[in-house]
């Protein structure tokens, strides 16, 4: 391992947000805490995302131990079921309060915004 990957590693931080820094992870912790979930269902529910972005984000979680993958093997054809795990049940009581702070201020945001850019918009 590089001198320089090591010392992103060494900064829990760094480390820990790599994986909750993207919005797909966000939203699907998010959705798998109103309870277990199956592959089609979650991407039905988390609008735009993209049948491998899905994938994707679901091996990461489980990798981190942010979620669990269930396979139901009674069900024809089999298929998969996915929940938070302990670890991603206190991760979501923290994004929580993050995106109940995001609705909160969205409108001030977007006002503010709005604002800067024609301040700031070139001279026709």
């Amino acid at each position: 391992m590089s001198r320089r990957l090591a010392q992103e590693y060494d900064c829990p931080i760094r480390d820990v947000l790599d994986r909750i820094g993207d919005a797909w992870s966000v939203l699907t912790i998010l959705e798998l805490a109103k309870g277990p979930c199956r592959f089609n269902a979650l991407r039905r529910v988390i609008g735009g995302i993209s049948q491998r972005m899905l994938s994707v984000t679901l091996k990461q979680l489980e990798r981190d131990g942010l979620i669990t993958r269930t396979v139901l093997a009674d069900l024809s054809p089999p298929q998969v079921e996915y929940a938070l795990t302990d670890r991603g049940r206190s991760l979501h009581d923290v994004l929580g309060t993050l995106a109940d702070w995001a609705a909160t201020h969205q409108p001030g945001i977007r006002a503010d915004r709005t604002r800067y850019d024609q301040a700031h918009a070139p001279a026709a």
